[in-house]
């Protein structure tokens, strides 16, 4: 099997391929993972997922703690704390709990303080889904990936890039590769290879704005930490009743908020500095000019949040990922064994590790 792209969805098949004793060959046009496999949050939100993403977020979640002692990288079993400020936001939160078959609780407003050193001002309550596990990207992926190459027996071509694919044959940079089976996962660079397909499908990219910010000097944050605003993001609230009050009201009070895409959530690195964000754009084409309004929006946001004064930035950067409007995931045949595999709605770490059995299933089924 060749597998194009060395980020955790080309990792994923990687693992998955080796698992059904397949030789494997990975071609990464960099020399190392560089994209949103490596500036994302860590945060691997399984609970708040819905249909066939919430099926391979949950066994997603398991292989990620298999993967930590495997190949010896960080992992903590953090749970996700979603912070009420409002009524409206309990509501959506009370109801959500009532039908996650346990894997979200209800918290008092004593309770979030009490598991979170974060400003006291507006809080009402929270949603604790204690089953969701935090990692740091920067360290994982790449040692999945040497993990995989010094005891797996997986070979990297890295700095080679995927010209053309053909039935059987990768075209590269490096020289043709023979294949039984291809796995394109370039992410949002898949109309590189096949505009045609990515046009249909409406692929896009979606460009945030990230931030890693020292801490206020306080106790630890154990979990995730994420506000109301991520009860309009995520599948798993979409059902819940209250939901459109909740929305109508921020739109009505915050549009600042809703026009960015702001997302607001944040986790903590083992070396105890805070990963902040995020916003979201969308386009075919992104602007390659930063709005430093947008991150002043964020900063100003997560000290409320903290109770904090100014923070101080350690850096900056901006993720980006492929997106299709109300799709998590692209699964498509371009030619006879090939498939090209994007998680298509910013949940790649959540679910990409349970993802990746399911399409190798169609790939390649196991003789009757």
């Amino acid at each position: 099997m060749v597998i194009a792209g060395a980020g955790i969805v080309g990792l994923a098949h990687a693992i998955e391929a080796v698992r059904r004793g397949l030789s494997a060959v990975v071609v990464e046009r960099d020399i190392r993972a560089g994209g949103a496999s490596v500036r994302n949050f860590g945060h691997v939100f399984a609970s708040a997922q819905a249909g066939e993403a919430l099926e391979a977020a949950l066994e997603t979640r398991e292989r990620w703690s298999e993967l930590a002692r495997e190949a010896g990288f960080w992992l903590l079993q953090s749970g996700s704390l979603v912070v009420a400020r409002a009524e409206d936001e309990l509501a959506v939160m009370e109801e959500f709990a009532a039908q996650s078959d346990d894997k979200a609780r209800v918290l008092s407003r004593a309770e979030v303080l009490e598991r979170a050193p974060i400003g006291e001002a507006g809080v009402v309550g929270g949603l604790l889904a204690p089953g969701d596990c935090r990692l740091d990207p920067r360290e994982a992926v790449p040692a999945l990936a040497r993990w995989l190459a010094e005891d797996m027996g997986v070979t990297f071509a890295w700095g080679s890039t995927v010209l053309a694919v053909e039935p059987g044959l990768v075209h590269t940079s490096g020289g043709d590769i023979a294949a039984e089976a291809v796995v394109l996962a370039t992410g949002h660079d898949l109309d590189r290879l096949f505009p045609g397909l990515a046009e249909e499908a409406g692929l896009r990219r979606c460009t945030l704005h990230m931030l890693r910010v020292t801490p206020p000097g306080r106790p630890a944050i154990e979990p995730a930490l994420l506000t109301g605003l991520s009860l309009l993001r995520y599948r798993g609230f979409a059902e819940c009743p209250s939901l459109p009050i909740l929305r109508a009201r921020i739109e009505r009070e915050r549009p600042d908020l809703v026009e960015a895409g702001v997302n607001l959530m944040l986790t903590q690195r083992p070396d105890g500095d805070l990963v902040i964000g995020d916003t979201h754009h969308y386009a075919r084409t992104p602007s390659p000019f930063k709005d430093e309004r947008l991150d002043e929006l964020l900063l100003g946001e997560v000290a409320a949040l903290l109770g904090a004064e100014d923070l101080e930035v350690r850096e900056r950067w901006r993720g980006v990922y492929a997106d299709v409007p109300d799709r998590d995931f692209l699964v498509e045949s371009p030619a006879s064994g090939v498939r090209a595999v994007a998680v298509t709605s910013g949940i790649g770490m959540t679910t990409a590790l349970g993802l990746a059995p399911r399409v190798l299933e169609d790939l390649l089924p196991v003789p009757a």
